[in-house]
Parts: C-alpha cells; sequence; structure tokens
C-alpha cells in the first residue's frame, strides 16, 4: 500500500476538510462550554477557598493572640524581687503554666543584657544564656509586645515560635523582657492548619511576609521553608504585597492551583488555601471528555459514508493516475493515457496527453542540465563525482593511479567589482575554454563553485615519479593558459591561478582526496598567486 500516495490524494484532502469543518464544531463546543464551567466553578472554589483561608487564619489569630494576653497578664503581676532570685522565679513561672500551659516549650526571663535570669521548665543549658540577638527580646527591650521570627529552637532543635513581652517598672521602665515558646506542632496551636486537606491533594500554607517563610504548612516539608523569590509566583509576589483574596496561578513547583488568602491581624502573617486546578477543575475536564467522546463517534460515522462517495466519483481519476505513474517510473512505455468520460477526468486526461508530447521533447534538455554547469557548460559537481567514481573503479581494476587537481582564480572579485558581474560571468567562461584546451580528452574539467574548477586526470600509470610529474606538468600547462591576459568589455585585465594536487590510486576515497586537493589549494593562495602546492600521493 503507497501510504504517500493516500496522503497526497484528493480523496484524502476533502475527507481531511470535512473533518476539519466537524472539529471546528467540536473545539467550538469544548473551548467555549469549557471556558463557560471553568469560570463558573472558579467562582464557586475561590469563595469556598476563601471562606476556608479565613476560618483557618481567625483561628490562628485567636491563639496567638490568647497567648499574647497570657503573656502581659503574667509581666503585669510579675514580682519585681524575682528577678534576682532565679529558683523562685522559675517556682513562679512553673505554677502559671501549670494552670494554662498554652507555651509548650515552656517560659523564660531574660534581662535587660538578654541574658536568661530564669525558665521553666527548667532547661540548665538555657540558664546564663544570651538571647540578645533575638529580634523578639530587642523588639520588647524597646517596650513592643512582640511576635518572634518563627525558627529552629536552640534547646529542643524543633521549629518554635517565640512571643515576647516587656516586664516594666512601675514608672514605665523596661527591666526584663518575658518570653514564651510554643512548639509550631505542638497539639492545639496549628493543628487546624497541618492536619487539614483540601480535596485530594490540596492544603494550607502559613505565610510570614517579614521574614519571606512559610511558618506552618499541610506538608510538613514545607515548614520553616522560604517563600519564592519574585517572578516565581504572581500571585504569591501580590500578597506577599498586601493583597488579600483569591486567584489562579501557577507555584514554585509548576502545578496551577485555586488559591485564596486571608490575614492574620494579630501577626501580619496570611494564610493561603490552595487547590490545584486539575482537582479544583475536574467537572469541566469531565463534560470536556464527554464532548470529545461524542465527536469521535460523529467523525467515525462521517469518515464511513463521505469515503465510499469520493472514491465511486474518483476511481476514473485513480486509474489514470496509476498508469500515469507506471509510466514514470518505466513499467509502462510512454504513450497517452485512455480518455474515461467527457468530464473534468477525462479534461485533466487530454491536457496530459499533450503535455507528454512536450515532456519527451524537452527531456533530453533536462538530463543535460542536470549535470552541467549552466554558464561554461563544464559537469558539475554531481556529474564529477560519479567521473571520480569512474577513475577509482579503473584505477583499482588497471593498478594505476590518478590525480585531482583544485583550481581557484586570483583576481576574480576584482574584475566582478570593477566590471560587474556580466564581465565575471565571460571571464568564466574563457577560463574555461583555456583550462578545457589545457587537457587530455579523457580528462574531466568541473565547475564546483563561483570561481573554483576541478580536474582529474586518470590513467597515469603505477610509479609515483610519473604520476607526480604528470600532474604537476598539467597545473602548470593551467597556470600558463590563465596567466594570459583576457580582453573583457574593451579592457585587458589580468587572472592568476592557485592550484592544489591530491594523487590517488584504486584504494583511495574521493572525499578525502577533495579534501586534501582543496588544503592543498589554499596554501598555494597563501604562497602566492600563479603556482601549484602537491599535498600528497596515494599509498602504497
Amino acid at each position: 500500500m503507497n501510504f504517500r500516495r493516500i496522503a497526497n490524494s484528493i480523496v484524502t484532502r476533502l475527507l481531511l476538510l470535512g473533518i476539519v469543518i466537524v472539529l471546528a464544531g467540536v473545539v467550538a463546543r469544548y473551548t467555549l462550554l469549557g471556558a463557560y464551567l471553568r469560570e463558573d466553578v472558579e467562582k464557586v472554589v475561590s469563595a469556598q477557598q476563601l471562606a476556608l483561608a479565613t476560618y483557618v487564619a481567625h483561628d490562628i489569630d485567636y491563639k496567638i493572640r490568647e497567648r499574647q494576653a497570657m503573656l502581659k497578664q503574667l509581666a503585669k503581676v510579675l514580682p519585681a524581687h524575682l528577678l534576682h532570685r532565679p529558683e523562685e522565679l522559675r517556682a513562679w513561672l512553673g505554677e502559671r503554666h501549670e494552670w494554662q500551659p498554652l507555651f509548650s516549650q515552656g517560659l523564660f526571663v531574660v534581662d535587660p543584657s538578654g541574658l536568661v535570669l530564669g525558665d521553666y521548665p527548667r532547661r540548665p543549658e538555657r540558664l546564663g544564656m544570651s538571647y540578645r540577638d533575638r529580634d523578639y527580646v530587642r523588639e520588647a527591650l524597646a517596650g513592643k509586645a512582640a511576635v518572634g521570627r518563627p525558627v529552629v529552637g536552640r534547646i529542643t532543635k524543633e521549629p518554635v515560635l517565640p512571643l515576647a513581652v516587656p516586664v516594666r517598672k512601675p514608672n514605665g521602665e523596661v527591666q526584663a523582657v518575658l518570653v514564651g515558646i510554643t512548639a509550631i506542632g505542638a497539639p492545639g496551636f496549628l493543628d487546624l492548619l497541618q492536619q487539614s486537606r483540601i480535596g485530594e491533594s490540596g492544603g494550607f500554607l502559613l505565610v510570614s511576609p517579614r521574614d519571606q517563610l512559610f511558618v506552618a504548612a499541610s506538608d510538613p516539608a514545607m515548614v520553616l521553608r522560604a517563600t519564592p523569590p519574585p517572578g516565581v509566583n504572581p500571585l504569591h509576589d501580590r500578597a506577599m504585597g498586601g493583597y488579600r483574596g483569591h486567584g489562579v496561578t501557577t507555584n514554585a513547583r509548576g502545578v496551577e492551583e485555586v488559591s485564596a488568602m486571608a490575614s492574620v491581624a494579630s501577626t501580619g502573617w496570611f494564610v493561603v488555601a490552595r487547590l490545584p486546578t486539575a482537582e479544583a477543575f475536574a467537572l469541566v475536564k469531565h463534560v470536556q471528555n464527554f464532548v470529545l467522546r461524542h465527536a469521535a463517534t460523529s467523525i467515525a460515522f462521517f469518515l464511513l459514508v463521505a469515503t465510499g462517495s469520493l472514491l465511486a466519483v474518483f476511481r476514473p481519476l485513480f486509474r489514470a493516475a496509476d498508469h500515469a505513474d507506471k509510466m514514470t517510473r518505466g513499467e509502462l512505455p510512454l504513450e497517452p493515457l485512455p480518455v474515461a468520460r467527457a468530464d473534468e477526468v477525462g479534461h485533466l486526461t487530454e491536457a496530459f496527453n499533450r503535455l507528454l508530447v512536450k515532456l519527451q521533447a524537452t527531456q533530453a534538455e533536462f538530463a543535460r542540465m542536470a549535470h552541467h554547469d549552466t554558464l561554461t557548460g563544464l559537469p558539475n559537481r554531481a556529474l564529477l563525482c560519479d567521473r571520480i567514481q569512474q577513475v577509482l573503479r579503473r584505477a583499482h581494476r588497471n593498478d594505476t593511479r590518478f590525480s585531482i587537481l583544485f583550481l581557484d582564480l586570483d583576481g576574480f572579485k576584482a574584475i566582478n567589482d570593477a566590471l560587474g558581474h556580466e564581465a565575471g560571468d565571460l571571464a568564466l567562461v574563457q577560463v574555461a575554454q583555456r583550462l578545457q584546451a589545457s587537457i587530455r580528452e579523457t580528462d574531466t574539467l568541473a565547475r564546483v563553485g563561483g570561481d573554483e574548477f576541478v580536474i582529474v586526470v586518470g590513467d597515469l600509470g603505477a610509479e609515483p615519479g610519473y604520476l607526480e610529474e604528470s600532474a604537476k606538468a598539467v597545473a602548470t600547462k593551467c597556470i600558463k593558459a590563465i596567466d594570459q591576459p583576457f580582453h573583457l568589455r574593451g579592457q585587458e585585465c589580468s587572472l592568476g591561478l592557485s592550484v592544489g594536487i591530491a594523487l590517488g590510486d584504486g584504494r583511495s576515497d574521493a572525499d578525502d582526496l577533495m579534501s586534501l586537493a582543496d588544503r592543498a589549494m589554499y596554501q598555494a593562495k597563501q604562497a602566492g598567486r600563479g603556482r601549484y602546492v602537491m599535498a600528497g600521493a596515494a599509498a602504497d
């Protein structure tokens, strides 16, 4: 079966046109219906995401405020004399922690220099440790209640959230800082965010724009990870700048998702509720697949009916085309095709028969043009390759040698620039005539480029010395022939010839010899015009 012929058939094209029309309708329904449903579903899902994000954000805000309120109350009633009595201070903190254990990692107090005065539960390694470098301690020493940057705790080595409030003297001067530490994974703190999923693969993120950090997430691997850099997620960039709402975006992992952002007022954080669009818009995809399934059925029915009808209409044309194809392959002689009927197919057959007459008249001319240079009439590169192969076979059969001369004109560009391309063409014709007169009738002269020629000198015998001398003699004769002045448009012009020579025998490779001769020619040009360079001889 000729699949290429079927692919190029008029019947195939008409069928494809019909399929395109059917598919256009399918695509219109698929696209418009999908866009309409996606728009509606996006509104519903976005509203749900925003409601979830707002609920979780309010829950987190409540728990942060609850802890801040407890710290402020403890700081207000903390006896000042306990700041100098570590054991009594620890006992006092322990009593309050037992009453309301909101801080899973305990409480501690630092002095204005940042050194720990007392803590509960007792951590021997913490006593005397300086927390002056912590942001929340610096803010509290400045007189402000602070929510610190979520970090991995120095003592517990797990993600924690520190909160701090100043402990003031009666005159308002800050005399110490009370710090409460809560593990981010502590029960009753961020459980609603960390243990909840939206759908099968969605979830929540808690983001700190100030710290450019994911504070918590439904995915444990994202806790305390840095937020993506600007430009990765446009909706995330807007949220980091203060936008609160919803939208469709592509996250840092390349997954498209519906996201909604809600603020945690007490901290400046925001909660992100996110759901991949592949899951959110599953209904849309289901409807689109339904449209596609029915489209496949319609196309199959169309192909069945249309194919049978078109084959019946175009059968005479197929027969005529098959007959003509066999003539072009030489399976049948060139002769007029039979005219089946007086319609468009018959008219095309008659036109073909008239064309056949002209084709036979010009076939010989086409064959000549395919293997010869149109300007000089010399063999072109294609015919040169065939001649070289013939020389190689003779050399192998007769154990003889041959040479390839690569010739390039010196000064040809100057003629083109000064007198124009017509004068250049005339010079090439004269060059071809002089070179042809300089070689034997059995040798081959070909034009392979603008001002490049190749001579193949065959049947030079088996002696290396004779081979080299013969090749040099041909090169010298060609150089002298080109060295004579050229008369172009009433002016006398001069050209030179650079020649590269490669020697070969029946075991040589044609491409290698051409490359050797080409390189030798360039060596001759570098050495000066009007000379030749011998590249090498065939291997013994």
